[in-house]
C-alpha cells in the first residue's frame, strides 16, 4: 500500500535534503510536487491543498531558511504534518472501560466487514481478551456460516439467534449472551447493501440503539478512493461512527482514501486490513505510517513482529557456542523465523535507510532461498553443524534428496561464510538486517 505515493515523496525528500540552501521559491516548487503526488494517489483535492498550505506556512519561515540543515527541517515539517493529517494519536479498542464492550461493524456489502470481524477477534484474543462474535445480517446467504468459521479460526466464540429473529432483537440478545457468559468484547456484524439506502440506515440505527454499541466502526473498502470518502461522510452524518477501518489496503498502491478520510470525516482510523489472512490486520499508527511513507522505516513494526513470534513460542534462542560459531543449523532456524514474520521484502522496507529504488532493482531471490532451505533440510544434523565434513559423495546425496543440483549445494556452502558475517551484523541492530539483502540475491 502507498507504494506510488511513497516513491514520489521519497524522491522529493531526497531532493530537499540534497540542496545546500533553500529559498521560498524552491520550497514552493517542492510543495507543488508534493501536492501533485497526493492528487495522483487519489487524495481529496481540498485535503491536498490544505496539507501543502500548512507545510508552506511553516517551511518558509526565517528559522528554517537560515538553518544549517534546511532540507532536514522541511522534511521534519512534512512528516509532522503527515502525522497530523493521519490523526497523530493511535486509536484501538483495548482502552474501552465496558464489559462487555460492544463493537458494532457498519458498512456497505462487499467491503469485507465479516472478514474484518474475524481479524478483529483474532487481534483481541492475542491481547488475552475473550471475544464473542454475532451477526445481525439476516439477508446474505451463508453469512452466519462464514462468521462461525472465522470465529473458530480466530480462537473466539460464536453465537447465533433463532431463525426469523429481527436484526434489532438479535443485537439485544447477543449483548445479553455476552454479559451472561462474561465476555470482554462482543463484535456484532451487520447487513450491508450494494449502495447506501434509507432502509439500511434505519435498520443500522435500530441495531445500534438496541445493542447500546460502545464503538461503531465503519468498514470501508480502501480501493474505492474518493468514493470511500463520500461513504464515510454519509455514515458519519446519518448513523454516527466512532472510528474507521480500511480494508483491502494491500490491493491499492495509492492509498489516497486513508489520507483523506480522517481529515474529511473527523473520525480516527483504527485499523488497516493488509491481506487475506486473519493475522494481516494492523492497528493504525499515524507516526509509524508517516515514517514508512517517507522512507524512514518502521523499527517498532519489526519489533512487534518479533514479539508476536515470541508470544506464539516460535522464537528459539540460539544455543551458546564459541563466539562466531554460527552453523547451517542456526541459519535454517533463523530463516524459518524470518519467513514467519512475513514476506522478507516487506520486512526490508521497514528497515530505516533501505533505499526503495535499490530494493526494487534487486528484489530478494525467493526461489534461491527456497532451494537453500530444501538443501539444508536434506542434510544430517552433523552436516549442518560441521559443514566441513560435506565431501563430494555427501554433496551428491544432499542434492538428490533436496531435488536440486550439486552446483546449488556448492553455492550454498560458498555463501555460508558470508551468511555468518551477516548474521553477526543482524545481532547488532537494523543496519545489520539491511545487510541480509546481499544473501538474498
Amino acid at each position: 500500500m502507498f507504494e506510488a505515493l511513497t516513491d514520489r515523496l521519497q524522491g522529493i525528500v531526497r531532493n530537499l535534503r540534497g540542496q545546500g540552501r533553500l529559498s521560498a521559491e524552491n520550497i514552493q516548487a517542492s510543495l507543488r510536487d508534493v501536492r501533485r503526488a497526493l492528487l495522483e494517489a487519489d487524495v481529496n483535492l481540498k485535503v491536498a491543498r490544505e496539507f501543502t498550505a500548512r507545510i508552506e506556512q511553516r517551511a518558509v519561515g526565517e528559522e528554517v531558511l537560515k538553518s544549517l540543515t534546511p532540507g532536514d527541517q522541511v522534511v521534519g515539517i512534512v512528516r509532522d504534518e503527515l502525522e497530523s493529517l493521519l490523526g497523530r494519536t493511535p486509536s484501538t479498542l483495548l482502552g474501552l472501560p465496558h464489559s462487555p464492550a460492544v463493537v458494532l461493524l457498519a458498512g456497505l456489502q462487499g467491503t469485507g466487514k465479516t472478514t474484518f470481524a474475524g481479524k478483529l477477534a483474532r487481534w483481541i484474543t492475542r491481547h488475552e481478551r475473550r471475544v464473542l462474535l454475532a451477526s445481525a445480517d439476516v439477508y446474505r446467504p451463508a453469512a452466519l456460516e462464514q462468521l462461525e468459521r472465522l470465529a473458530t479460526q480466530a480462537g473466539a466464540s460464536f453465537w447465533r439467534a433463532a431463525d426469523g429473529t429481527a436484526p434489532a432483537a438479535i443485537a439485544r440478545e447477543a449483548v445479553a449472551e455476552a454479559r451472561r457468559r462474561g465476555f470482554d468484547f462482543l463484535v456484532l456484524d451487520t447487513a450491508g447493501r450494494l449502495q447506501i439506502d434509507d432502509d439500511m440506515m434505519r435498520e443500522l440505527e435500530d441495531v445500534k440503539g438496541a445493542s447500546g454499541a460502545h464503538q461503531t466502526l465503519l468498514v470501508v473498502d480502501g480501493m474505492t478512493g474518493q468514493e470511500a470518502v463520500r461513504i464515510g461522510q454519509t455514515f458519519a452524518e446519518r448513523v454516527g461512527v466512532d472510528a474507521l477501518v480500511l480494508t483491502k489496503m494491500d490491493g491499492d498502491a495509492r492509498g489516497g482514501a486513508a489520507l483523506s478520510l480522517r481529515e474529511v470525516t473527523g473520525k480516527p482510523i483504527a485499523y488497516l486490513s493488509v491481506g487475506e489472512k486473519l493475522e494481516q490486520l494492523e492497528p493504525f499508527d499515524p507516526a509509524r505510517l508517516a515514517g514508512r511513507i517517507l522512507g524512514m522505516g518502521d523499527v517498532v513494526g519489526l519489533v512487534e513482529k518479533a514479539r508476536e513470534l515470541a508470544a506464539q513460542g516460535d522464537v528459539k534462542t540460539l544455543p551458546r557456542r564459541p563466539k562466531g560459531d554460527f552453523t547451517l543449523d542456526d541459519f535454517l532456524e533463523q530463516l524459518g523465523q524470518l519467513k514467519r514474520m512475513g514476506p522478507i521484502e516487506d520486512l526490508l522496507k521497514m528497515v530505516p535507510g533501505v533505499n526503495r529504488e535499490a530494493l526494487e532493482q534487486s528484489k530478494p531471490d525467493l526461489d534461491r532461498l527456497r532451494r537453500y532451505e530444501a538443501i539444508m533440510q536434506s542434510m544430517t544434523l552433523k552436516e549442518r553443524r560441521l559443514p566441513r565434513v560435506i565431501d563430494g559423495s555427501r554433496r551428491r546425496r544432499i542434492a538428490a534428496g533436496s531435488g536440486t543440483s550439486v552446483s546449488d549445494v556448492n553455492r550454498l556452502l560458498r555463501d555460508f561464510d558470508q551468511a555468518r558475517t551477516m548474521m553477526k551484523r543482524l545481532q547488532r541492530g537494523p543496519r545489520g538486517m539491511a545487510a541480509l539483502r546481499g544473501l538474498m540475491h
